[in-house]
């Protein structure tokens, strides 16, 4: 699992897996989601991130499992 936040883009990718992007779809405005062969979603990007939360900080991100 990859995460690359893009500061100048004001974007976030999350991508879960190296296979092949066959498909994206747009499923909520600035929300895409990209899909496999097996319809399967392997990467999220959102858009305009600063704007989704004004207590955002891009330069501090954290890493939890449960």
């Amino acid at each position: 699992m990859k995460l690359h936040v893009d500061k100048e883009a004001d974007a976030l990718y999350l991508r879960l897996d190296a296979s092949t992007i066959i498909e994206s779809e747009e499923v909520s405005p600035g929300v895409v989601l990209d899909y496999n062969e097996s319809n399967e979603v392997v990467g999220v990007e959102i858009l305009d991130l600063s704007q989704r939360s004004s207590e955002l900080d891009l330069s501090s991100l954290e890493f939890e499992t449960v």
